[in-house]
């Protein structure tokens, strides 16, 4: 066959952020790797409409593959020559249907993330949190004469991976991952806050706002860096001088190491700090991702504050004043180790050969 066409549909505005962009730039040079042609296909507000300029939103470097924008709804359809040259397509949306499933075929369609009925029309899906996080490798069980693990399910026509051995990293993410656990200090100094490029349940006022009172009651006595992609004019952002408040950092991924403790939501920040192992307190932004920072907790890999906009502030500035302090440094050291055995840095490559293997079946 022709070089098999990886189109990467996703979908970047103010409530969904833009880390399923971030995957779709992690994957895309791992397919042309194998030989194959890429291309992102974005909906979108006007940050998304940018990427196309060739750019990424993270780092300024250039985008492996081509990108292409397709307007503001999520619903936006693909372009039909875009679509006849395709052989495979990756929907990245967080919540997909079965219409946008249909809208894409005749091409072969794989999902990442289904909590609805979306999957019952796709050819894969991968849940690397949905449906549990840790999945052995045997017992080996057969199911209509397929051999599947326990990682693995076939779901009518779907193939199903599971668990935490898909989930996705840059390449640069993994050439930085350090050599050997850190050992944790006693107090942590310096911490960074962030939730997301977007921000959109406005989490960060709400943060100042508990870090600020941690720092005047003297629960805490280190120096914070807020990254607030979203104005806060409504505060006095420079009341306290051990909260230095920044619109973002640019390629944040390669800062992460600088700072000893990070306090974010559920997206690709937390994910990289386990696999850094980064002691990490996760603030949710919706149910969904409550669920699975609740996962993550249960595994000892970090501290769920809960979902941000429904918290009592004091109650998480206690929380988290103690885990920042001595009474959380045992708590952080076995956090560190547990985040850097959950994630392994190589869910990039599975899902590619994953998306290969399919590309190449027949129907």
């Amino acid at each position: 066959m022709e070089q098999p066409h990886l189109i990467f549909r996703v979908h970047a505005d103010t409530r969904l952020g833009f880390g399923h962009v971030s995957r779709a730039v992690a994957l895309a040079p791992l397919w042309t790797a194998l030989g194959g042609n890429a291309t992102i296909a974005i909906s979108g507000d006007d940050r998304a409409e940018g990427i196309v300029f060739g750019s990424s939103p993270f780092s300024g470097d250039p985008l492996p593959c081509p990108a292409i924008y397709i307007g503001n709804s999520i619903d936006s359809p693909l372009p039909e020559d875009i679509k006849s040259g395709g052989t495979i397509a990756l929907l990245d949306l967080w919540s997909a249907t079965q219409s946008q499933v249909e809208a894409l075929r005749p091409l072969k369609v794989a999902l990442m993330e289904d909590d609805g009925d979306a999957q019952e029309c796709a050819d894969l899906l991968f849940q690397p949190y949905l449906d549990g996080l840790k999945w052995g490798k045997s017992p080996i069980r057969t199911e209509n004469g397929i051999k599947l693990r326990p990682f693995e399910e076939q779901r009518g026509k779907c193939r199903v991976l599971k668990g935490s051995e898909y989930i996705v990293l840059s390449a640069k993410a993994t050439h930085l991952r350090p050599r050997r656990d850190s050992t944790q200090p006693l107090n942590i100094k310096k911490l960074l806050v962030t939730f997301g490029g977007t921000d959109g349940p406005g989490l960060a006022s709400l943060a100042f706002k508990v870090l600020n009172n941690a720092l005047n009651n003297d629960d805490w006595g280190g120096n914070c860096t807020l990254l607030s992609p979203r104005d806060m004019s409504d505060i006095d952002i420079n009341g306290n001088p051990r909260i230095s408040v920044l619109a973002g950092i640019n390629n944040l991924t390669a800062h992460l190491q600088e700072y000893d403790a990070i306090w974010c939501a559920g997206g690709i920040t937390l994910a990289e700090c386990l696999y850094f192992g980064i002691p990490v307190a996760a603030w949710a932004q919706n149910d969904r991702q409550q669920g699975m920072i609740s996962d993550i907790a249960m595994e000892g890999a970090c501290i769920n504050l809960g979902i941000g906009v429904e918290a009592d502030l004091s109650v998480v500035q206690s929380a988290l004043s103690d885990w920042l302090g001595p009474l959380g440094q045992e708590t952080r050291q076995e956090q560190s180790a547990n985040g850097m055995t959950l994630i392994d840095g190589s869910g990039a490559n599975r899902v590619i050969q994953e998306l290969w293997t399919l590309a190449h079946r027949d129907h």
